[in-house]
């Protein structure tokens, strides 16, 4: 016997990433002209950056720690230059 099973209404399907509002350009700079930065956007930030980081060296396996790491740097780095300007 096969029964029929009832949706809930809610989809669960995963949307593709787009750049959210706050990662925009214009977003970025107004998030960093704040002078603080939620803990959220910063990951954010350091995961994009950390991808930019791989796609340079050809998405090759082994350095995703290092490329994180790095990624982490160069967004602090960003941020503190923005906080002293």
């Amino acid at each position: 016997m096969v029964t029929k099973r009832e949706s809930t209404g809610k989809k669960t399907t995963k949307r593709k990433s787009a750049a959210p509002a706050e990662l925009t350009h214009s977003g970025v700079l107004e998030l960093l002209t704040a002078g603080s930065v939620d803990p959220d956007v910063r990951r954010r930030l350091v995961a994009a950056e950390a991808y930019f980081l791989a796609e340079r060296r050809g998405f090759a396996a082994g350095n995703e720690l290092q490329d994180w790491v790095t990624a982490e740097a160069v967004v602090d780095s960003r941020l503190q230059q923005m906080r002293v300007a």
